[in-house]
This record gives C-alpha cells, sequence and structure tokens, in this order.
C-alpha cells in the first residue's frame, strides 16, 4: 500500500484525447484482467486465499483445477486473461468502427449481436478461439435471443432482462466518442443499452458513459466526475453514488474503505450479503435499488484521489464483481490521465493475446470523425435557426 497522505497526488494530469482513449480503454482491460481470479469472493476470502491483498497480477483462485473446479469452471480466470467484459467494450469499439458516427440500440441490434454471433475471435478464459456469444454471460446472451431470434424492437428488448451491470461494464466507449459532454454520453448509452438492459441496469450505463466523458475534460478530477454523475443519474443510482462517494471521501486508503463503501451501497444493492446465492428479489427492475459496481468504483476513485493503480486494486479486493468494478475503475482512472503501469499493461496483452492499444487507436480517430459530423450538424442547425429569426450563428 501507499503511505497514507502519500497517493500519487500528481497522478492526475493534463493529456490529449488520444492519450485519455488510450488509458481508458487500456486502464479498463487491465482492471478486468485484474480482478477476474478474485471475482465473485469477499475481501476476507481474498486474504486468506493470497496471504495478503492482490497487488498485480494472479493466478487461478483454484489453481491448475481452473479448467474443472466450479464455480469457475471452464474459464481460466486469472494469468492476465480479460473477461467477457473487456471482450464486450471492445466489440462496441468495432461498432463504431463501422458505423463512424453516434450509435442507437438499432446499431447494436445490427452490427454488435452479428458480431457477437459470427465472428471467431481468441477468448483468452477459454485459451481457444471461439465465439464471443460462447463466453458472455446470460444477460449478454440476452441480447441475441431477443433481437435476432424474437425481432424484438431494439430500443425496447432490455426489458425482461436480468437487471445487473452487463451494459455498464461495456459503455466506456461511448464516454469516450463524447468526450467533454456528459449528458451527450449519457443520452447516448441510454439508447444503446435500451437493447440491453432495463431499469437501474440502463441507468448505469448512462451513468458510466457520462463518467467516462467528464474525465476526459480538461482538469477533470474524481470530484467533477462524481459531481456530473449526480448531475444526470436518477433516483437509486443517484443515491447510492452520491453516498458511497460520501464515505469514500473520509477513508486514506482502500483497505480502510474495503467495509465501509460495501456497507454504503448495501441498502441499494439487491443481491445481499452473499454474492453467490442472491436473494429473491435479486436483479430485479425498481426506482430504488442500482447496481452495486458503478458506486463503487466511483468510490474507489475518490479514495484513490484518481491515480490509477490505487483506484483498481481497491476495486480488486472489494471483491464480489470485482472485474467490472475495476473495469470501470481503470476507465475512469484512465481517462482522467493516471498512467496504467506498463508491466500489467503488457502481462495483460501478452497473455490474453490482444493488442490492448489497436481499438483505442481506432476509437481516436473515429472520435475525432464523429466530432467533425456534429459540428457541421450544429452548424447546420445554427443557420436554419437564425432563418427564423433566432440569433446569428457563432463561429
Amino acid at each position: 500500500m501507499t503511505p497514507k497522505g502519500e497517493q500519487s497526488r500528481g497522478a492526475v494530469r493534463d493529456a490529449d484525447l488520444e492519450e485519455r482513449i488510450t488509458g481508458a480503454l487500456v486502464g479498463a482491460a487491465v482492471g478486468d484482467a485484474l480482478g477476474g481470479p478474485v471475482e465473485g469472493y469477499s475481501p476476507e476470502q481474498i486474504l486468506e486465499r493470497h496471504g495478503g491483498r492482490v497487488h498485480g497480477v494472479v493466478g487461478p483462485w483454484h489453481g491448475e483445477r481452473w479448467r474443472t473446479a466450479r464455480p469457475i469452471a471452464p474459464y481460466h480466470k486469472g494469468d492476465g486473461h480479460v473477461t467477457d467484459d473487456t471482450l464486450m467494450t471492445h466489440a462496441l469499439v468495432r461498432v463504431y468502427a463501422r458505423v463512424r458516427d453516434h450509435l442507437d440500440a438499432y446499431a447494436i441490434a445490427g452490427h454488435l449481436v452479428p458480431d457477437l454471433m459470427t465472428n471467431p475471435r481468441w477468448i483468452p478464459e477459454l485459451q481457444a478461439e471461439a465465439l464471443p456469444l460462447h463466453r458472455v454471460f446470460l444477460a449478454e446472451k440476452w441480447l441475441v435471443a431477443r433481437l435476432h431470434y424474437g425481432h424484438v424492437d431494439p430500443r425496447e428488448a432490455g426489458a425482461g432482462n436480468i437487471v445487473n451491470c452487463g451494459a455498464a461494464m461495456y459503455m466506456a466507449p461511448v464516454g469516450l466518442v463524447n468526450a467533454a459532454n456528459p449528458a451527450a454520453a449519457y443520452a447516448e448509452a441510454l439508447d444503446i443499452a435500451g437493447a440491453h438492459q432495463s431499469s437501474y441496469g440502463r441507468e448505469a450505463a448512462g451513468v458510466l458513459a457520462a463518467a467516462v466523458a467528464a474525465a476526459c475534460a480538461p482538469g477533470a478530477s474524481p470530484d467533477s466526475v462524481v459531481a456530473a454523475c449526480l448531475s444526470l443519474a436518477k433516483d437509486g443510482t443517484r443515491a447510492a453514488i452520491e453516498r458511497v462517494c460520501e464515505v469514500a471521501r473520509g477513508c486514506p486508503d482502500f483497505e480502510s474503505a474495503l467495509g465501509p463503501l460495501r456497507e454504503a451501497v448495501a441498502p441499494y444493492d439487491t443481491v445481499g450479503p452473499d454474492y453467490r446465492n442472491p436473494s429473491l428479489g435479486a436483479r430485479r427492475p425498481s426506482r430504488l435499488h442500482a447496481i452495486e459496481e458503478l458506486p463503487v468504483a466511483l468510490g474507489m476513485l475518490t479514495v484513490a484521489r484518481g491515480d490509477f493503480r490505487q483506484a483498481v486494486l481497491g476495486a480488486v479486493n472489494y471483491g464480489r464483481d470485482c472485474d467490472s468494478i475495476a473495469t470501470m475503475a481503470g476507465a475512469l482512472a484512465g481517462a482522467l490521465g493516471s498512467p496504467v503501469p506498463e508491466d500489467w499493461a503488457k502481462t495483460v496483452a501478452e497473455a490474453s493475446r490482444l493488442d490492448l492499444w489497436e481499438p483505442a487507436r481506432t476509437l481516436a480517430g473515429v472520435t475525432r470523425e464523429i466530432f467533425e459530423k456534429d459540428v457541421r450538424r450544429r452548424r447546420a442547425h445554427e443557420r436554419a435557426f437564425a432563418g427564423m429569426g433566432g440569433p446569428e450563428c457563432s463561429d
């Protein structure tokens, strides 16, 4: 642990668009890979299993028995392997690269679903090439069942699905495409996520995208990111973020935050204290509740003062759905400009057989194209509005 009062206070720095996009996407993948092997366990179990806190890439929970040991089998979680969080994030980047404009629920039906169903890719946890559809969780398979087989209106297809973090976990690209415009990121992510999620699962997707967009703004800080979230979030999601981040501000390091952040989010979480044995009310629509992952990610970002290493390690050692929590925390810290440790990134890239930097290069180019289109559309609107007697166009 970094000593109290020495948590890389200069970690958040000014960065250009490409650096922020790279930091967010590489950071999300690294967080995902670090969190994967301890997903589903408590901080106490993680401490006992590893003889201390996790401070980097670790092996599978069950060691060489990962192929058969339940409840993880047949996935090789650990050793630097990314999970479905990263697979879905990269899939969404590919949709942006194909459409080269803002996305909506119909783009998910027309491009993301076919990509999951028809394009084999290397799946690190399976140690094999396979269709991404065969790796993603049931909440993501829902996309295929509803959109491809059910022909449901994409804007409503998320209704009835498990309400979880499945959409939020891959929404960082939406925030990056709308860099420094949280409201636009929120609206676009809500539209996209309508094909996948409903209720507070969909809301979390919008708020995560807004948080990433806010983190890209010059001079952004964890506090400004949280403020942007609170200005947009609704219902239980807003209440959970506000409470968790309030508690986080009083924690000097992630070790001291593990218990308090869980206590703060518990009233809004439907899963309950036993993560692997959810309550009967778990993951059902509600205006009073929130997913656990987003508020905790923002809380760890606050505790770490934006430092990538501390935010991600806090998320990882929190346990429960910690691969998704660390994915979100990594994306946010990376977008703020806190450097992703090179040794972590290199290990994850090599172990997962993925070029973690290529999606960032692709999305940076697409983001600039979309911004130029937005400017042209805005200028056309200004001219039309001026023609109706409105104010003259600005330069």
